[in-house]
């Protein structure tokens, strides 16, 4: 039976509080104050001594947390007296202290736990008396609430914010943006906004995908209500947000939908109000899986979770190319037991995973490239008639080694590849400029066609920090091209091949991929016209350059120690 910690227990229940919320109280948008308040955080956070953009959006998690936490609370008691059920408020009793020093008076060892209420410590204290309190007892208080139940984000939690002066500011900034009055939407999206302000790509070659980018790719796998969706390195949980808001969207009334303005463009959201009771628990509570190495990254996609009204979903500190879950192990973290129904993922680009501590179930020959073993996993991570959108750097679809040509064939072979979208060079700018595709296939059968789709623009001015929003945007069209595909087939197959191609779409069938060696590249199969010779980028050339010197790099690396192992 899966259990809950407090914590859970009482954030579990913000879900079903009609009751609670004052009649005709309106949804409170992200407002340009809410923006600015972030940012304000942002520089004295910097100009404070604290330039780690991750470490910074953990604490602030940690604080919205803290924040959260009285009004779940205080909502927990209103349900339990009208519910006539038993709940005890987890600021009653006693609280024995963890430094004297925050004791009020001396010779006093406790202190009421109402003291741990945010209206009492936040608004209450400040400078040195913040620190230490926030530091020794605010941190050990969660910590310990969390260690009753298997999903404690706080577990390794500690207070960096050590100055004063800046944690001051920050904490009222905090108090400030008035969470409480916001709906899950707009917590989602603040928190959204402070995650943009990570622009550096981990040790592993993680970064954080681009929100529009992602949404992009769940319509297209269209997730469903009842399935259950899967992201093996969920980073901050985007891909597993956007497929939540996909399927709200798709189970809405037209007067539970509405739009809203994020990063400079108009996206449709919904409320889901077409869904019962039974699918609001299964969303919440079967539906979504994931886990990251990182646990900087969980505790960010934990909170993400949360403030979208998804507490209940467990991100696993795990890697997943060197560990391995028997059918005991999956049964103890209530994982499916048969595959997902549906993964997502923008796995690491070249990262390197020790060969000793590779996993069999994910090697393919004798590679350590983590976008090689990511996708291995995610093939053998789906279940019969599964789906999978992933990104991968572009030497995945054409890379030479017997490695890459060998998961291609048993991809193309031994499942159905759909699709593959081109995506523009430049689109994961400001951390990394790897050129990248979105590979879509179904596990099981036989691939007989795949249709390849170009995106030249993504609605984004492609410069070194990719936010300036622009009109050209490839990705609607594409996306109605993908939907469009049965039909697009017979068209191409009849094409007058000495006209020239006007579409940004195109297919090649199982035994052009075969005749060269499963090449998976959109370009490789582009019917050849006057304008794409006379305009292919310069920075796509490079991108193709750079992706074959790395695959030479790992061919050497290879023989290196095949050699060394020949010589033992």
């Amino acid at each position: 039976m899966k259990r809950y910690s407090n914590i859970q227990q009482k954030t579990r229940l913000k879900c079903h509080r009609p009751f609670i919320r004052a009649i005709g109280k309106g949804i409170m948008p992200l407002t340009t104050d809410m923006r600015r308040s972030i940012e304000q955080i942002r520089d004295y956070l910097y100009g404070g001594g604290y330039p780690d953009p991750v470490t910074n959006a953990e604490q602030l998690s940690f604080l919205f947390f803290f924040y959260l936490v009285e009004g779940i609370d205080e909502e927990n008691v209103l349900k339990a007296k009208v519910l006539k059920q038993p709940y005890k408020s987890m600021f009653e009793g006693k609280w024995k202290l963890k430094n004297p020093l925050n004791a009020p008076n001396t010779d006093v060892t406790t202190i009421p736990r109402e003291r741990f209420r945010w209206s009492v410590w936040a608004r209450g204290l400040s400078g040195e008396p913040l620190v230490r309190f926030v530091r020794d007892e605010i941190f050990s208080f969660f910590t310990e609430l969390g260690e009753n139940g298997a999903h404690n984000f706080m577990n390794g939690a500690r207070l960096t914010i050590d100055e004063p002066t800046v944690l001051t500011q920050v904490i009222n900034l905090v108090d400030g943006l008035r969470l409480d009055q916001a709906d899950a939407d707009t917590k989602g999206d603040l928190f959204e906004h402070v995650l943009k302000q990570i622009k550096q790509a981990g040790e592993l070659g993680q970064f954080r995908t681009p929100r529009h980018i992602i949404r992009a790719i769940v319509e297209i796998i269209a997730p469903k209500i009842g399935e259950t969706i899967y992201d093996p390195a969920a980073g901050t949980a985007g891909f597993l947000v956007a497929a939540y808001n996909h399927i709200r969207l798709t189970n809405s009334s037209p007067a539970a939908t509405q739009e809203v303005e994020i990063d400079g463009k108009i996206q449709r959201r919904g409320w889901g109000d077409k869904l019962s009771a039974a699918q609001l628990s299964a969303l919440q509570t079967a539906t979504f899986f994931g886990n990251d190495v990182d646990p900087k990254m969980v505790r960010l996609a934990t909170m993400n979770l949360t403030l979208r009204g998804l507490p209940n979903v467990r991100i696993l500190l795990r890697n997943v190319l060197t560990t391995t879950f028997d059918a005991e192990k999956k049964a103890e973290y209530s994982l499916p037991a048969d595959g997902y129904h549906v993964v997502l993922a923008n796995p690491p680009f070249s990262g390197r995973v020790d060969k000793d501590r590779i996993v069999d179930d994910v090697k393919v020959g004798t590679s350590t490239a983590t976008e090689l073993l990511f996708l291995k996993y995610m093939m053998d991570s789906l279940r019969p008639g599964g789906r999978c959108g992933v990104i991968v750097p572009e030497g995945v679809l054409f890379g030479s080694t017997t490695a890459h040509k060998e998961l291609r064939r048993q991809l193309i072979e031994n499942n159905r590849v759909e699709a593959v979208i081109s995506l523009p060079g430049g689109v994961f700018q400001p951390y990394s400029g790897v050129k990248t595709s979105v590979l879509f296939f179904k596990r099981g059968g036989t691939t007989e066609w795949v249709i390849f789709l170009q995106a030249d623009n993504d609605g984004y001015k492609l410069d070194a920090q990719h936010d300036t929003p622009i009109e050209q945007d490839d990705l609607p069209e594409l996306i109605a091209a993908y939907q469009h595909k049965d039909e697009h087939w017979p068209e191409w197959e009849v094409r007058d091949k000495t006209t020239e191609w006007a579409y940004q779409w195109w297919f090649a069938d199982t035994e052009t991929l075969r005749a060269n060696d499963f090449n998976l590249s959109a370009g490789r199969y582009r019917p050849m016209n006057r304008t794409a010779v006379e305009h292919r980028d310069p920075r796509e050339l490079l991108d193709e350059l750079a992706a074959i010197e790395a695959e030479i790099v790992e061919e050497v690396e290879a023989l290196r120690t095949a050699l060394s192992e020949n010589n033992e």
